[in-house]
């Protein structure tokens, strides 16, 4: 059995979620530990002026005003405006270094997910919904920028600020300390449960705009709307968007008003308080308690002051902080996804390859449990020979082809290349070696060079237009205002189907692979362009292994190797006139070919 290369991590189950999930955010932010290290001397810096200032204001009450010592009231109003300068200055760096590290962070987090989502096997994204995982990117990463940008720096300086506060007030009057923070235990349970609230409408909520997304993806492409101006479906999914936004909005408006009216009554408590430090000392002196005196009791209600809106900061911090780990959660999903097809640690790197491939008693299934797509699979295709796999639909034809690049992995059996398993070599090497044309032709929004080189980035305008050529397209290109220049528009639009396989082929043409897999590349051409470039494809062929999967047998005739499947199964194989001698399987479908013409 081959080794098994799945990689990913996956937590104990006994490891409590939160705490976990918590030390891997932290994590994330390790790579900047210097530049947070700046950040956290600075606010504790800031923390220290903002703490003094009410120190200063008490000696201008108590002493400098009523002694009339002006030299002393001068200066100490100079340190009070010091402070707000350095305050401020202060205030400015550490938001610059803790948004760059935050966008940092934002950008590990995307690359990380794009990187983790390149590698899934083509399984993944056959059940998954393109705007889902469009989704997770934008939505998801993007709903952090707040958390990942300010809150580690908002977290450690309101921190930093309510430890340097309250021992401030202690050393003014531990009484009036003791009547400010008896209410505060309270006050963190609320915004606790708070939290927790706001976790679950996000959870609710992103999943709701994962769908959404995922319904705008498909429907408002260019297939999306031809297919519902065609079948009159316009009115209808404009009605099921709305749907699905309407319920966005019953969401966000839950998301927002979550805990409000809780918080409220925290914030209106702590602006109380003032009034009851006035009370408290008031009460105290009339009924012969020991004098406060002026200057401490202002000073004492401006670190109050100070203490509350960083305690307030740190509550809200909190919540905030519970809400983004559900968006956190989304993303480590897909970066936790096993990945199912790997490199070996050690794999094997072919500098030059021949192109042998061999089907070894290969079996495959979609599913563990699912019956076998293909089964006992046994073809070799010598280095430079043809294969051609034909065969009716749902037979497992594209599913061969498809194991060759290991766009799947085998199940049973293996799959060679030049005598190695294609599982043990490297990407690269597989990479340069099988070129795929398939019946899904992809072309990106951008100029017709841009879409050939994106197989040979370094490729010359020669190269381009000699790839083109064999392709039978280069004449339609250069007929074009922009020629080579001009945008193929989304998904390729501008072209005709025939037109974008053309620019398919010579894409993988102008990579120049020793195998050639040719999954139904010629299916949207008219006959006589079709004839044209399998001339092409078959001048080509002479020193490369090729694999053709064929519906229409048109293609097959002068294939060394066919190979007819039948439910998963090789039913026949030899070559065109051995198969018509047979008279199976393979001489019905040619029969059925011929029909279908003399009916065009």
């Amino acid at each position: 059995m081959h080794p098994d290369h799945d990689s990913a991590w996956s937590p104990p189950a006994d490891a409590p979620e939160q705490p976990r999930q918590v030390r891997r955010i932290l994590r994330l932010f390790r790579p900047y530990r210097g530049r947070l290290a700046l950040v956290g001397l600075l606010v504790g810096a800031s923390s220290l002026v903002s703490v003094a200032t009410p120190f200063l204001l008490k000696e201008i009450l108590d002493v400098a005003i009523p002694e009339g010592r002006t030299g002393l009231l001068s200066l100490l109003a100079l340190g009070m405006i010091l402070g707000a300068v350095l305050t401020s200055v202060f205030g400015v760096l550490q938001t610059l270094i803790s948004t760059t590290v935050g966008q940092r962070v934002m950008h590990d987090l995307r690359t990380a997910v794009y990187g983790r989502l390149q590698r899934m096997s083509l399984a993944f994204f056959t059940r998954t919904r393109t705007g889902e995982v469009q989704s997770r990117i934008a939505n998801d990463i993007g709903g952090m920028q707040a958390t990942v940008t300010s809150t580690a720096t908002s977290l450690v300086s309101n921190l930093t600020s309510v430890v340097a506060t309250i021992v401030a007030m202690v050393a003014l009057d531990w009484r009036l300390t003791v009547v400010t923070l008896v209410l505060l235990p309270v006050f963190v349970w609320i915004s606790r449960r708070v939290g927790n609230e706001r976790k679950k409408i996000t959870t609710r909520r992103q999943k709701q705009m994962a769908a959404m997304a995922a319904t705008v993806t498909e429907s408002l492409s260019v297939s999306g709307i031809l297919l519902g101006r065609t079948m009159g479906r316009s009115d209808s999914l404009t009605r099921a968007f709305a749907k699905e936004s309407e319920g966005l909005v019953d969401l966000e408006v839950r998301s927002n008003m979550a805990g409000r009216w809780r918080m409220a009554v925290i914030t209106i408590v702590m602006a109380a308080m003032p009034a009851v430090i006035y009370w408290t000392a008031g009460l105290a002196l009339q009924l012969g308690g020991p004098g406060v005196s002026i200057g401490t009791i202002v000073a004492f209600v401006s670190l109050q002051q100070g203490l509350f809106r960083p305690t307030v900061s740190l509550l809200s911090t909190g919540v905030q902080i519970q809400t983004s780990l559900a968006l956190f959660q989304r993303i480590f999903e897909y970066l936790d996804l096993p990945i199912d097809i790997t490199e070996r640690p050690d794999p094997v790197r072919l500098d030059r390859v021949k192109g042998e491939v061999r089907f070894e008693n290969v079996e495959f299934r979609y599913d563990a449990e699912g019956d076998p797509v293909l089964e006992g699979i046994d073809i070799t295709v010598p280095a430079g020979g043809s294969l051609a796999v034909v065969g009716p639909t749902g037979a497992g034809k594209s599913t061969l082809g498809h194991l060759v690049p290991r766009l799947y992995d085998v199940t049973g059996g293996r799959v060679t290349l030049d005598g190695v398993d294609v599982r043990d070599l490297d990407f690269d090497t597989l990479a340069r070696a099988v070129g795929v044309v398939s019946q899904e032709t992809y072309l990106f929004h951008a100029s017709v060079a841009d879409n050939l080189r994106f197989a040979k980035p370094d490729a010359t305008d020669e190269e381009l237009v000699e790839a083109a050529k064999a392709a039978q397209i280069h004449d339609h290109i250069a007929s074009l205002p922009d020629g080579y220049d001009t945008v193929v528009g989304e998904r390729g639009h501008r072209f005709s189907g025939g037109e974008k396989q053309r620019l398919a082929i010579a894409r993988t043409i102008l990579r120049d692979p020793p195998v050639l897999i040719l999954d139904e590349a010629t299916s949207a051409l008219d006959t006589r362009t079709e004839a044209a470039v399998q001339q092409a494809v078959d001048a080509l062929s002479a020193d490369r292994t090729t694999l053709t999967i064929a519906h229409r047998l048109s293609t097959v005739r002068n294939a060394d190797q066919i190979v007819v499947l039948d439910a998963g199964r090789v039913a026949e194989r030899g070559t065109h006139e051995e198969l018509l001698e047979r008279d199976g399987r393979y001489a019905a479908l040619v029969r059925r070919d011929a029909r279908l013409e003399t009916t065009k």
